[in-house]
């Protein structure tokens, strides 16, 4: 693995845009659920998918911002509409897998079928082609050696699959922590998510439970010191679901999962809001293809 280049306007935070990204899945999809909801019955339950990122493009186009949507192709496959409303309101289109599978419980095979199979979704439904992809619970790490070398076999620019952290979910604390060439003799390139050092200690900064949960003011700091003292830009994530405060709850899920995805959806749409007045934001393919290109 070898780091990429960023170029010398990086070292002014000041001129840093940061990547701004939505992982779109239904509520009832996500790893806190996975042991509680088979997905043999996802069609059986009410979607709030279509709504609740929905109110996301309403939010970007208050706030004047552009961002990639990484998207499952089971959402596409059965909401079409959704995913051609989030291009021509300017944003990106990319792949987060067909339904969530975790990408360590795949065989080679099975992921090179899944990405395979969620990209036609994707390209069927929009139109436009699939560059980029993001793993579930970003679930490539030291498990997976063949899966970025099966990303760059089938032509996509970038992966932001990895979090260069120790987690309870997920997480790969020696890979680096800022953009990455994963394959030798590829352009491929890897994002990871953002995460802050202070010391000897590492925390994620990059959006998901740790932005909805925590006080604003904390992921503020994060954020300015990974602009302002590795003069990187940021790459940040959330999901729709996180501003539904009016989804079903999932009353048999351990409490430990109901926790982390209940707390803060009341104040997650201000907390955005908040986010897009203090930092510069833009798609995810903005950062990545002039890295490919060799152009920073």
């Amino acid at each position: 693995m070898r780091e990429a280049s960023l170029g010398p306007d990086r070292t002014d935070p000041r001129a840093i845009v940061n990547g701004l990204s939505v992982d779109v899945e239904e509520y009832f999809q996500v790893g806190a659920f996975e042991n509680t909801i088979a997905s043999g019955d996802w069609d059986g339950i009410a979607s709030r998918v279509e709504f609740n990122t929905g109110a996301v493009l309403d939010l970007f186009a208050r706030c004047g911002v552009k961002a990639t949507f990484f998207t499952l192709g089971w959402v596409a496959h059965r909401h079409p509409a959704l995913i051609r409303r989030i291009i021509a309101e300017g944003h990106e289109i990319a792949s987060h897998g067909w339904d969530h599978t975790r990408v360590f419980t795949m065989t080679p095979d099975q992921f090179r079928a899944d990405i395979d199979r969620a990209r036609a979704a994707l390209e069927d439904a929009g139109g436009v082609a699939i560059r980029g992809y993001r793993a579930p619970s970003f679930s490539i790490d030291q498990r997976t050696p063949w899966a970025h070398p099966i990303l760059a076999e089938q032509g996509y620019a970038y992966s932001s699959s990895v979090a260069p952290i120790a987690h309870d979910h997920y997480g790969w604390r020696a890979a680096p922590r800022f953009a990455f060439h994963p394959v030798e003799g590829s352009d491929l390139i890897e994002l990871p998510v953002t995460t802050v050092e202070l010391g000897e200690r590492r925390f994620g900064a990059g959006g998901g439970g740790f932005f909805r949960i925590l006080p604003y003011a904390l992921s503020r700091w994060a954020l300015r010191r990974v602009n302002a003292t590795d003069g990187q830009p940021a790459i940040f994530y959330f999901h729709p679901w996180e501003v539904d405060p009016d989804q079903p709850r999932v009353a048999n899920a351990p409490l430990k999962s109901r926790v982390r995805h209940y707390t803060g959806l009341g104040a997650m749409a201000g907390k955005l809001e908040q986010l897009t007045r203090d930092f510069h934001w833009c798609r995810i393919d903005e950062i990545a293809l002039p890295l490919v290109a060799g152009r920073l």
